[in-house]
């Protein structure tokens, strides 16, 4: 978790104090912070309702009103028995919280209002798409978006912490980087955040049915948590019929986004004696490998999500990074599954090495290989027989003698900041990238955008190459930019990537979308200090290879005179001649998306609660027109964005073409309110009962983000006649 330098006390318009129901503000307390920074995070805004039942944060309550203003919320339940509110407290929002200048919506077809919101349990999201904190608690989210998919509602609130980050194109990557399947609203100037009081990435704030905040929660691992009242406030606003269960749906980024060979590659190694290189398809799940002139070798993994292991085509990973390579073994950093795995290259098999698949929550500083869960490696390199992991979520470096049954921390205290000093005095900041040079292992330490030099003599000390260290309250981790020079003096922006040629380091300076080289000095006592020059990248992200664009470029490698370049966002690998200054992109040849078998529909109507409409005679031998006229609540249209689809179903097969019944057919828009259908007619005469499966999504008039599914299924009683000249179907139909 990360805090935020605390503003100073004020309270924000549209709020008002609740009261901490007989909680002592004194007996809450700062975890994990030294008295310094306790001072600095203490909070100070109205919240007392927040009375936050996780221990990832907690905050100095501000003095609450006269007991009169309290808000009753325990003496709700009647004579009925009905469920009382689960939390202590709760805080009206106001209706325009999320109308906010320059806030653009992402994920959905536009802006989302407190009042589209009514009636469902909402998540407020506070995150920055740079934090691994954000980025575990994202699988919580998804856990609770499918528990209750028509009454939570997840919001992130995309609150920046680099520069980059408040550009919403960069966003749009992240979010399907990430996998995001729910809106997410570029709060660029953290406006929602300070109205909040939110003080740590990430965030998590519960809000009601009717609007109303009610908890805030601070920091990962508080899936339980949000489990338990997210299912309370259901209850609660069920027994009083203040749901609204309406199936929802967004128009998600990745819907838009182009079938590429590779998607999101993280990493890149390079095996110069066996002619290959391996690239780390990360959103693939799999792993490429391929010749160094770009002929494809093969492939590990088969491109689904798990944790299988077994043959190339059967194994599987989760968002794969960082790879090394020992004698025939190729280990591989599977980070979201919060695994390492071995390859035998020759054999062709894929194993689990360290982990049990689920992320560790403790701060163990060693344990056996086989039991011991680890958190998101990210990157990995081998040194005289010692498998070094460079292992983000703690903030550490973690070893693994290879052959023997443990692993354990080699280097971090496990405090997310950028201070120097002995292997566990030290501390680093999401270390993303590592390479081995002269015995030091060269890290790229990504949330304190700096480069660190780790002795892999156990007896030396951590020291910081470039960007800055040691400063007060943390205040590293904030010390970014893109600027040129020597040790302290330069300024990176969220490193991921490293490689050496030579004795030249070349820095993925991902935020900056350019690539650094940086040259060593000696200080005046002998330590290393490096000097950056950038020699490719304009700053801003692009894709033309002349002259040469990038778009968060994460991992490196170099062969011969060439660099090669994992331009991450950009779904390509880009090829540099250090030499004649030339890029092209490495193309492997043969390589495609992964195929994937289809999932099973998870948007099947069911045929309860059919509803019988007026019997109809159609005429024979003709393409009949089904009109399904919607009447929908005031200011709704019809979402064509949404894949409208009708399935159709006959008592009797003899009615209507065969090849129309028992498949999702796609209608026409005729207006906003109505689809049309064709329907070929049988030239016999016949009856039977045509059953229509129908689904379409609606959304209010204008750029309403929010958008609704309706479905229903639907029976209609037909005749058809050669005498009839009716041939048109109107199906009259509406939603709440």
């Amino acid at each position: 978790m990360r805090y935020i330098k605390s503003a100073r006390s004020r309270n924000f318009p549209g709020y008002r104090k609740c009261a901490s129901s007989g909680e002592s503000a004194s007996s809450l307390s700062l975890p994990m912070l030294n008295p310094k920074m306790h001072k600095l995070m203490t909070c100070s805004l109205m919240t007392a309702f927040f009375l936050l039942c996780c221990t990832t944060l907690s905050c100095a309550a501000p003095e609450t009103e006269s007991k009169d203003s309290e808000p009753d919320t325990t003496a709700e339940a009647d004579a009925e028995n009905l469920p009382e509110y689960p939390r202590p407290a709760k805080l009206p929002l106001s209706p325009n919280l999320l109308d906010i200048p320059d806030g653009e919506w992402l994920n959905t077809s536009g802006p989302i209002s407190m009042e589209d919101l009514r009636g469902k349990i909402v998540i407020f999201d506070f995150w920055t798409y740079c934090c691994i904190n954000c980025i575990h608690v994202l699988p919580d989210l998804e856990y609770l978006e499918e528990k209750y998919p028509n009454e939570l509602v997840v919001i992130g609130v995309h609150s920046a912490k680099f520069d980059n980050e408040k550009i919403s194109d960069n966003i749009r990557e992240a979010i399907m980087r990430y996998e995001i399947k729910h809106p997410v609203l570029n709060d660029r100037e953290m406006s929602i955040w300070r109205k909040i009081g939110v003080r740590a990435w990430p965030t998590l704030v519960l809000i009601d049915a009717e609007g109303n905040a009610c908890l805030l929660a601070s920091g990962e691992g508080n899936r339980e948590l949000m489990d338990k009242f997210v299912g309370e406030l259901i209850e609660y606003h069920d027994a009083r019929d203040q749901l609204d269960r309406t199936p929802i749906d967004f128009d998600l980024e990745r819907e838009k986004q182009p079938v590429t060979p590779l998607k999101y590659p993280g990493k890149l190694l390079v095996d110069e004696q066996n002619d290959r290189l391996f690239i780390s398809d990360s959103n693939h799940n799999r792993i490429v490998i391929s010749s160094l002139d770009g002929k494809l070798i093969d492939v590990i993994g088969s491109g689904g999500l798990g944790t299988k292991d077994g043959g190339y085509a059967e194994a599987t990973f989760d968002h794969a990074q960082g790879m090394a390579l020992h004698e025939d073994i190729l280990y591989i950093a599977d980070t979201e599954n919060h695994l390492i795995r071995a390859v035998d290259l020759k054999q062709k098999q894929v194993k689990t090495l360290i982990g049990t698949g689920e992320q560790a929550r403790s701060r163990q500083p060693s344990g056996e290989i086989s039991t011991f869960a680890i958190n998101s490696p990210w990157a990995l390199e081998v040194h005289n027989g010692t498998l070094f992991i460079a292992m983000a979520g703690p903030h550490q470096i973690w070893q693994h003698e290879i052959g023997s049954d443990t692993v354990s921390v080699y280097a971090g205290s496990g405090r997310e900041d950028i201070v120097d000093g002995s292997l566990s005095e030290s501390a680093l900041a999401q270390p993303s990238s590592l390479k081995l040079h002269n015995g030091f292992l060269y890290v790229a330490d990504s949330e304190g955008s700096s480069i660190r030099e780790v002795p892999t003599d156990p007896g030396g000390k951590v020291r910081t190459i470039l960007g800055t260290h040691d400063l007060e309250f943390g205040q590293s981790l904030f010390a970014f930019g893109d600027k040129d020079g020597k040790g302290t003096e330069a300024r990176l922006q969220h490193p991921l990537g490293l490689a050496f040629a030579g004795d030249t380091l070349y820095v993925a300076d991902s935020y900056n979308h350019k690539i650094k080289q940086v040259e060593f000095e000696k200080d005046k006592s002998g330590n290393n200090v490096g000097v950056a020059t950038t020699i490719l990248g304009s700053g801003d992200t692009g894709t033309s290879l002349d002259p040469l664009e990038l778009s968060e470029p994460a991992g490196l490698a170099v062969i011969g005179n060439n660099l090669l370049i994992a331009d991450t966002n950009n779904h390509r690998i880009v090829k540099y001649d250090l030499t004649t200054k030339a890029a092209s992109e490495f193309v492997v040849a043969g390589l495609t998306s992964p195929k994937l078998p289809k999932s099973g529909d998870s948007d099947e109507i069911a045929d309860s609660d059919i509803q019988t409409l007026k019997a109809v005679t159609i005429q024979v031998g003709t393409e009949a027109e089904i009109l399904v006229q919607i009447a929908m609540p005031e200011g709704y249209k019809l979402n064509k964005l949404y894949p409208a689809n009708i399935q159709l179903e006959s008592s009797n097969t003899q009615l209507f073409q065969a090849d129309q019944l028992g498949k999702r057919l796609k209608p026409e828009f005729a207006s906003d309110t109505e689809l049309r259908l064709a329907l070929p007619v049988a030239a016999e005469a016949g009856k039977g009962d045509l059953t229509l499966k129908i689904r379409f999504g609606y959304c209010r008039d204008g750029k309403g983000g929010l958008c609704k599914v309706s479905s229903m299924v639907l029976k209609l009683p037909v005749t058809t006649e050669a005498g009839s000249d009716q041939r048109s179907i109107s199906i009259p139909v509406s939603v709440e």
